[in-house]
């Protein structure tokens, strides 16, 4: 059985603790729009499991394109 949606709910939300962590340049919104974009990317997925972590890296790859342009 997968995760619930509340613990999911959880790790979306360390996810976008550890990006703020990763690029202090970034606003809160900017993180949190690059984390709820993700979110929404993945939000017909089957298989919830691995969602936090395809957010992760999703969110992480368009704040670093974005931050370093």
């Amino acid at each position: 059985m997968g995760m619930n949606a509340a613990e999911e709910a959880r790790q979306i939300s360390q996810v976008t603790t550890r990006l703020l962590n990763k690029f202090p340049a970034a606003s809160r919104e900017t993180v949190e729009a690059a984390v709820e974009d993700a979110v929404t990317h993945f939000a017909g997925c089957p298989i919830r499991d691995f969602v936090p972590l395809l957010v992760e890296r999703t969110a992480t790859a368009k704040l670093g394109s974005v931050l370093e342009a």
